[in-house]
Order: structure tokens, then C-alpha cells, then sequence
């Protein structure tokens, strides 16, 4: 069993029923089918072999699904970069994944271009574009056309399937390795959870980015092993998040299953364009890849009837490890139990359980975890020990079994000696009504260590000055806890799907907005 076996059972299911819908144009399963079968066909003529890596450059347009599920096709290993990535970050992981062939769309062309002289492996760029394309090129349809037959290749549910590339804690990126079974695993897990499980009668929003691991295994992934419909939503690279535009489809679709970070909720919730949203054929909405504030949960139910639940998961889980859906009621920031088959402890530096309703690091086990990571055996063992995965947050489960993130391990900030959390800090701030974000890290202190500096986004049109954000919180948390220094800015650094880039803050190198969850 492999990805591409869900495509061809639902295509010989659903032939004529939309897998796709992009800029009001639907496309059918057997026409993606038959696409994902010549893009395999295009690549075995290219010279891409089983074990090979395709890396697939492109937003949320239908060439990536036939990429995608191409690469499955032909045995080789997908390779899904953000399309926001620098010259620069795309040729460093390019260079580590060895890619053979890269599918590119032209607005991205030029930056690979720039170090395609540097990537000795790299063959093959087929640009999704109409002819002519640039010399050194080949054009992806054209390529699709002269396509013969697809290879008739043994792909087993342990051979890999994604290189999903993570910044996680180091400089620079690495290659998490997904398998077929561990991205079907996690789609089986999730189907044990019946608020989430798939419909065939499902129209599904797909405005997350699908070279992010959430929209590529948890939304595209649900969406064909179901036969549901999913209207694509492209965004040029760096443009921003259109609650208004996203809405209007939602409507026109009839959208039944929304699924979305904490910023596209909060742009939905706070949208005031002076009409009635109807969102009543939404039957579920779904929020990952960062925590959501409780006040936009409870919002977003008052405003349109509609609950979100939050799940947690990461990259290295395929990705998902929990969910508020399978609770009876969505706990205001909560990433509520573990989903079924996927175990869940909580400990200390030393890897043993911590004291119930105290905090400790969360680590998984299931057949959802990775492999490791690409070519770093020691970044591998330090992320697997004892068969669990570290995963570097930490989180306390209250007395009936739901789990509350804390924050993440490694930006903890120590204050003389003692732990400080930075979402604790933040929380104390939002607090405060003209606070919209905020986001705390920490800075050398010679008397201290490490103290407490916070940028924070004002409400528009909320006035506040940062002494006396300084005074607000200070009446909220213990005097270690207090922010040395409040900086108001207009935005705070973010990743394509809304996960708080706190390595840009502290000035740190960040590998463009290209970073991962």
C-alpha cells in the first residue's frame, strides 16, 4: 500500500466526481489520476529512478497534486519546498536532499536558476509554464504530453515517500523522512476520530499551503483518500492571507470542512466588511500548526456557530498527535488527547514521567514517527531515544487526560535561575485590551541571565505605551517574570501557516519565511 494507491482506488471509485477545484475550474479524479500517472511517465523519462528525489517548488496550484502524487508513482522521493525560500535556502536543501529533478513555477524560476550551477545532482527543471521556457528548461506540460506509459514500479509502505525539510533547533535545515506507512498511518488515526473523518460529500478549503506537511497529508491527504472535493486557493509568495476573498468562497462552495491556522481564524473572526457571512454548510473547522488563543475559539463559535478544533502535531508526526475532537466539547487552549494508536508521555530532562498536572516534554511514539532525519545519524539520536520522539515542547495534562502546550524547550528563558515560559508572559500581555499579539523571548542580562523582552501588536486604533504594558504585566506574574522590555511593532515575524518565528526576534539567522514547524 503508498499514496498513490488512494488516488487510483478513488479514481476507479469516483471517476467523474471533482478532486479538485481551482479558480472555478474542477478537475476530476480519473483527469487527476491521469495526470499523477503521465507526470510518473515524465519523470522515469528524465532519467528519475526509485529512491530518487523530486523536489516540487510550487504553490497551491493542481501541477503540484500531479507532481506530488507523480513522484509517489514512479517509487521516487518527493521533495516539497516553500515557495518563499531564498536563492540561497532553496540550493542549500536542494544540495542535501540530492534532488534529480525539480518542477518549478516560473514566478520561482529564478531563483533556482541562480544556483542550479552549485547542484551537481540536479538534471532536470521542468517549469509550469506555457512555452516557450527558458533555455535549460523544460516545460512540465509539455513533458506531461509526450509521456508514454506510467513504470510499473513496487512501491512498498516502507519505502520513503516526502523529504518534508524543518529548520526545528538548529541553523540550518533538515530533511525529515516520511515513509508511506507513516503518512497513511497518521491518516488512519485520524479516521478513528469521527469529527474528523472524511466524507465523500465533503468540499474541503485548501488555502494552506500544501508544501507544509499539515495541508499536504492531513487536508490533501483526507481529502483523496475520501473522495471529497477540494478547492484550491493559490496565494502569490508573500501575499497576504485574504479573509474577505477566502469567505466569498466558503460561501460559493458551500464549504463543509475549514481547515486553517490561528492567523486565518483571527483574519475571519475580525473581518468587517459590512456584510452577513454565512458559513452554515461548514460542518467542521480545524486549527493547527500554532496554538489558538482561547478568545478567538469562543469568537469564532459566537460569530458564525461554528466550533474549531485544535490539534497538535509535527512535522516528524506526519503530522498530527492530538486533537480537542475527541473530547465531547473544544477546551479553550487545549490540544485536547491523543489520537487512537499514537502514545503520549510526558517527562523530564532524564526522560522519566513527570508528577501528574506537572510540566514536562512531551514525547510520541507510533507508526506515525519518522525515520530520521536525512544524513544527520546524531541529529536522529538526539531527536529518537528509546524508541520515543522528543519533541522539544512541553505541555501539562489536566485531570481528565487533555494536554495544555506550555511552550517550546528550547525557548524556555531563565531568570536568575528560574524557568520562565514565554507563553505565560504573552498571555498576561493579551490581556490587556488594546494588546492584539505578543510574543516574548529572551535576552542576555549580565545581573540576571536572561531577561524577558516582548514585541508586541497593538488592537488598530488601541493606544498603549510600553512602560505601561511593563505596569500591566508586572500586576500579573511573579517580578522574575516581568518584561525587561517592550517593543510595539507593526507585525511579528510568521511562517507561511502562522507559527511565530521566535529565531527572528531574537536576530537569529532565519532561513527566510521559509522556516518549519
Amino acid at each position: 500500500m503508498n499514496l498513490s494507491d488512494l488516488l487510483s482506488f478513488t479514481a476507479t471509485r469516483l471517476p467523474d466526481k471533482p478532486a479538485l477545484v481551482f479558480r472555478d475550474r474542477p478537475i476530476t479524479y480519473r483527469e487527476l489520476d491521469e495526470r499523477a500517472s503521465l507526470a510518473a511517465a515524465a519523470f522515469a523519462s528524465a532519467g528519475v529512478r526509485p529512491g530518487d528525489r523530486v523536489a516540487v517548488i510550487l504553490g497551491n496550484v493542481p501541477e503540484f497534486v500531479y507532481a506530488l502524487h507523480g513522484a509517489f508513482r514512479a517509487g521516487a522521493v518527493a521533495v516539497p519546498l516553500n515557495v518563499m525560500l531564498t536563492s540561497e535556502e532553496l540550493g542549500y536543501i536542494l544540495a542535501d536532499a540530492g534532488a534529480r529533478l525539480a518542477v518549478v513555477g516560473m514566478s520561482h524560476l529564478s531563483a533556482l536558476l541562480a544556483v542550479r550551477d552549485r547542484l551537481q545532482s540536479l538534471e532536470r527543471i521542468q517549469v509550469v509554464t506555457g512555452p516557450p521556457v527558458p533555455p535549460g528548461t523544460e516545460s512540465f506540460e509539455e513533458a506531461l504530453g509526450r509521456a508514454g506509459d506510467a513504470p510499473e514500479v513496487a512501491v512498498g509502505d516502507d519505502d520513503l515517500a516526502v523529504l518534508q525539510y524543518t529548520s526545528g533547533t538548529t541553523a540550518h535545515p533538515k530533511g525529515a523522512m516520511l515513509t508511506h506507512r507513516n503518512l497513511l498511518s497518521n491518516l488512519d488515526q485520524m479516521e478513528a476520530v469521527p469529527a474528523l473523518a472524511g466524507a465523500e460529500r465533503d468540499v474541503v478549503l485548501l488555502v494552506l499551503p500544501l508544501f507544509h506537511i499539515y495541508a499536504l497529508n492531513v487536508v490533501l491527504g483526507i481529502t483523496i483518500r475520501h473522495g471529497a472535493t477540494a478547492v484550491l486557493v493559490s496565494h502569490d509568495p508573500g501575499s497576504r492571507f485574504d479573509p474577505a476573498g477566502t469567505l466569498d468562497l466558503v460561501e460559493r462552495h458551500r464549504i463543509t470542512a475549514l481547515f486553517g491556522a490561528p492567523p486565518m481564524f483571527r483574519g475571519w473572526l475580525a473581518l468587517d466588511d459590512g456584510r452577513e457571512r454565512d458559513l452554515s454548510s461548514v460542518r467542521i473547522a480545524v486549527s493547527g500548526a500554532a496554538p489558538l488563543p482561547g478568545e478567538v475559539l469562543e469568537g469564532f463559535r459566537e460569530r458564525y456557530g461554528v466550533t474549531i478544533w485544535e490539534g497538535y502535531g509535527l512535522t516528524e508526526t506526519a503530522p498530527a498527535v492530538t486533537t480537542n475532537a475527541l473530547g465531547p466539547e473544544a477546551r479553550p487552549d487545549s490540544i485536547g488527547l491523543p489520537l487512537p494508536g499514537v502514545e503520549v508521555r510526558l517527562v523530564d530532562d532524564d526522560g522519566d514521567d513527570v508528577e501528574e498536572g506537572d510540566p514536562g516534554e512531551i514525547v510520541v511514539r507510533g507508526p506515525n514517527v519518522f525515520l530520521g532525519y536525512w544524513g544527520r545519524e546524531d541529529e536522529t539520536a538526539r531527536a529518537i531515544q528509546g524508541g520515543w520522539l522528543r519533541t522539544g515542547d512541553v505541555a501539562y495534562r489536566d485531570e481528565d487526560g487533555y494536554l495544555y502546550l506550555v511552550d517550546r524547550k528550547k525557548d524556555l528563558v531563565i531568570v536568575s535561575g528560574f524557568n520562565v515560559y514565554p507563553r505565560e508572559v504573552e498571555e498576561a500581555l493579551l490581556r490587556h485590551p488594546a494588546v492584539s499579539e505578543a510574543a516574548a523571548i529572551g535576552v542576555p542580562d549580565e545581573r540576571t541571565g536572561e531577561a524577558v523582552r516582548v514585541s508586541v501588536v497593538l488592537h488598530p486604533g488601541a493606544r498603549a505605551s510600553p512602560d505601561e504594558l511593563i505596569d500591566h504585566a508586572a500586576g500579573l506574574l511573579a517580578r522574575f517574570k516581568v518584561p525587561r522590555e517592550v517593543e510595539i511593532v507593526p507585525e511579528l515575524p510568521r511562517h507561511a501557516t502562522g507559527k511565530l518565528l521566535r529565531r527572528a526576534l531574537r536576530g537569529e539567522e532565519v532561513l527566510g519565511r521559509g522556516e518549519e514547524v
